[in-house]
C-alpha cells in the first residue's frame, strides 16, 4: 500500500511534514493515577528530538494491557518503575506508526519523510512522539499505519516467547491460550511459521478467527477444558492464567516448557507470586516453567516485519478510536476480551 493509503487514520502523513510553527500538539495527558477517567486530551508543548533520536508525527498507536496497567498505577509495583505517587511520563503509549518529521543529531539511518514503526517508553498517544531512532524500522509496503502500530510489543512478546525461550522447532505442538487476543493472535502466527502444529484455546465466538490465523486445532474453553485433555504439548504460552500452575503442567509433555504470560494477578504484586512458584517449581521437575519479560530488540522488530511481508504473519484489529476517545480505548483494552489489538489514530 502506498502512502496516500496509509495516512486514512488521521491527518494526512506527507512526507518531509514542514513543522514551522508547530509548537504545541494535541495528546492524551494524565496527571495521576486511576481509571480512565483520568485521561484528557489537551495541547501542550512539541517535543524536539535529542541525539540519536527522532521526532514522528504518529499516524496511529497501538493499545497495550501494559499501558492500562500503568495508567491506573496497579498492581502497585509498576509504581516503582513509573513514579510513586504520579506517572513520571505524563503521556501514555507505546507503540506508534506514522512519519520522520525531524531527527536528532548523529541519526543517519532515518530521514524526514520516512514511514517507521517501533516502540517507545511511552508518548505514544499525541500527534507527536520523541523516539530513539534504533527502536523504529520501515513500515512494510503491505502493511496500513493502523496495522502498522498493532504490531511492536505484543508481536515481540509473541515471537520473543515461542522462538528465544521455547526454541520452537519443527514437528512440535504448541498450545497458545488466549489465542484471539493481542500477543496470542501473533503467537498462533508465529508459532505456524515457525513449523510447530498449533492448537489455540478461545472462547466460542472466536473459534472461527483463530482457525482463520492457521490454528491447526481451536479449543472452546466454554466447552473443553484442555488440562483435562489426553493431549500433551511441548510448549504452552498461557496468555491467560485462568487456570494454576499444576493444572496447566498436566497438559505438558514430561520435558516440555510451560511460559506464563500475564501482566495481571494481585493487587500489589501482579503476576509477581505465580512467576515465584514457576522458578520454584522449574527446579523440582523436568518440566520448564519460564515466565519472562519481553525486551523490545529492533532485529525481532525487523524480523516480524519480514514475517508481515511474506504473508506468514498478519495484524488483526479488533477496534479503532480517534485520540479524542483514547480513554474509551484504554477502558475497552481494560476490560480484557479484545479480538486482536486497538488502535488508536491520530
Amino acid at each position: 500500500m502506498g502512502n496516500e493509503q496509509r495516512s486514512k487514520a488521521g491527518t494526512p502523513l506527507v512526507p518531509g511534514a514542514n513543522l514551522d510553527g508547530a509548537a504545541t500538539m494535541r495528546a492524551a495527558v494524565q496527571h495521576r493515577y486511576g481509571p480512565p477517567s483520568v485521561i484528557e486530551v489537551s495541547e501542550i508543548g512539541l517535543p524536539l528530538p535529542g541525539r540519536g533520536e527522532v521526532l514522528v508525527r504518529v499516524g496511529a498507536a497501538s493499545v497495550h494491557p501494559g499501558d492500562y496497567f500503568v495508567m491506573t498505577g496497579k498492581p502497585y509495583i509498576v509504581r516503582l518503575v513509573y513514579g510513586l505517587r504520579r506517572p513520571r511520563h505524563g503521556i501514555p503509549g507505546m507503540d506508534l506508526a506514522g512519519v520522520v518529521a525531524a531527527v536528532g543529531k548523529d541519526v543517519t539511518t532515518l530521514r524526514p519523510g520516512d514511514e517507521v514503526f517501533g516502540w517507545s517508553t511511552a508518548g505514544a498517544f499525541a500527534e507527536y512522539v520523541r523516539v530513539p531512532a534504533d527502536k523504529l524500522v520501515p513500515i512494510p509496503a503491505n502493511l496500513s499505519v493502523v496495522e502498522a502500530a498493532a504490531v511492536p510489543t505484543s508481536a515481540m512478546t509473541a515471537l520473543q516467547a515461542l522462538r528465544k525461550i521455547a526454541d520452537v522447532r519443527p514437528g512440535q505442538t504448541v498450545l497458545v491460550t488466549g489465542a484471539s487476543g493481542g500477543v496470542g493472535s501473533f503467537a498462533v502466527q508465529i508459532a505456524k511459521a515457525l513449523g510447530a502444529e498449533v492448537t489455540g484455546v478461545c472462547s466460542t465466538r472466536n473459534v472461527d478467527l483463530v482457525r482463520s490465523l492457521g490454528a491447526d486445532h481451536v479449543i472452546d474453553y466454554t466447552r473443553t477444558d484442555f488440562t483435562h485433555d489426553e493431549k500433551r504439548y511441548d510448549v504452552i504460552l498461557d496468555n491467560v492464567e485462568a487456570q494454576p500452575l499444576a493444572a496447566v503442567r498436566r497438559a505438558l509433555t514430561p520435558t516440555g516448557t510451560l511460559i506464563p504470560n500475564s501482566g495481571r494477578g494481585g493487587r500489589w504484586f501482579g503476576p509477581l507470586g505465580r512467576i515465584v512458584k514457576a522458578r520454584v517449581l522449574s527446579g523440582f521437575t523436568r518440566q520448564q516453567l519460564l515466565p519472562f519479560t519481553s525486551i523490545g530488540k529492533r532485529q525481532d522488530l525487523l524480523t516480524l516485519a519480514e514475517l508481515v511481508t511474506t504473508g506468514q504473519v498478519t495484524p488483526v484489529i479488533d477496534r479503532t478510536y480517534p485520540l479524542d476517545e483514547a480513554a474509551d480505548a484504554l477502558r475497552y483494552v481494560g476490560a480484557g476480551h479484545t479480538r486482536g489489538k486497538v488502535v488508536i489514530t491520530v
